[in-house]
């Protein structure tokens, strides 16, 4: 299959290229600097030097492939993740970025469109397992997920066929967040955001990026692609401790996180998302059952990478 990835260099995309050049596909990829089209070009893939926001541009890049994979985003760095300036150009990608490439993928006659969305976007379930099914909620920070997945309901609404798929929050090196809280348990210091108990859902990124690949195969639709065994975030803190061999002494920021609003609600809602819709569909399973095996073997292979350096 001919598959173009926009985002193809991002966290999740420098997984999911690689992967669908392994399961045998023929990949081209957005390049936005000569720098990031060697990395694709290693993984196998053709860069395209293309503006996401262009679609005659896009439209011609997309001619004569099967799909395209949307992945591209714009997530502000940790340190600003609380500042609302911090996400306009996210939002700029995920709604403009989205229309444009749903435009581009129909001018082109593309037959799929795979969709990059959040579990974040669900309203807080408590201890609920939760469906896809399960109400969604409209805070600032998620503008850009409903616009991107109405941009994909466009498409499927032209006879196509639009996949959605909605991650658990990334966690594995080359996601920036998870690096830093990885460092910061290394120093004893644990984070946790909102209640103990409420629930996290997780993807590790080659376990987000073989859902990528078995998206290419499946039927239209809105699907979770989370762990088996979301945990809570008193869990999630204590995990990442173990994994890195150092007892948590300082942890945060807690209830206190819940002050910010909706700056912080993605991260403190309640949210034990399940994945059964999708490996019921597709027979697709995490490598990764839940954080427990994924900090461990994230730990594992970033001390080993600082040992060889």
């Amino acid at each position: 299959m001919r598959v173009f990835v926009t985002g193809g260099t991002g966290a999740i995309g420098s997984y999911a290229v690689p992967a669908l050049v392994g399961a045998g596909h023929r990949v081209s990829a957005l390049a936005r600097n000569e720098v990031k089209a060697r990395v694709l070009r290693a993984q196998g893939a053709t860069p395209v030097s293309v503006s996401l926001f262009d679609r005659r541009a896009l439209t011609a890049a997309f001619a004569e492939h099967d799909t395209v994979v949307n992945l591209a985003s714009a997530l502000p760095a940790p340190q600003r993740f609380m500042l609302k300036s911090a996400w306009a150009e996210c939002q700029r990608v995920r709604t403009q970025g989205s229309a444009t490439v749903v435009d581009a993928a129909l001018d082109a006659g593309v037959a799929r469109v795979v969709q990059e969305s959040v579990v974040m976007i669900y309203r807080d379930g408590g201890d609920r397992w939760l469906d896809e099914d399960w109400p969604v909620d409209r805070y600032p920070i998620a503008t850009g997920n409903h616009a991107a997945e109405a941009n994909a309901r466009r498409f499927a609404d032209a006879g196509r066929t639009a996949v959605v798929l909605r991650f658990g929050i990334f966690y594995g090196l080359g996601a920036a967040h998870s690096e830093q809280i990885m460092a910061m348990a290394r120093h004893r210091i644990g984070f946790r955001a909102g209640q103990p108990h409420s629930f996290v859902s997780s993807i590790q990124l080659a376990d987000a990026a073989s859902a990528v690949v078995a998206a290419l195969q499946c039927q239209g639709g809105t699907y979770n692609i989370v762990d088996d065994t979301p945990v809570t975030t008193r869990a999630n803190m204590l995990a990442m401790a173990q994994a890195v061999g150092a007892k948590t002494w300082l942890s945060g920021p807690g209830r206190l996180a819940l002050l910010l609003g909706d700056r912080t609600t993605s991260i403190t809602r309640s949210l034990r998302a399940s994945n059964a819709r999708f490996r019921a569909e597709t027979g697709w399973a995490p490598r990764y059952p839940s954080v427990r095996e994924g900090y461990r073997a994230m730990s594992a292979t970033a001390s080993s990478k600082r040992r060889s350096e």
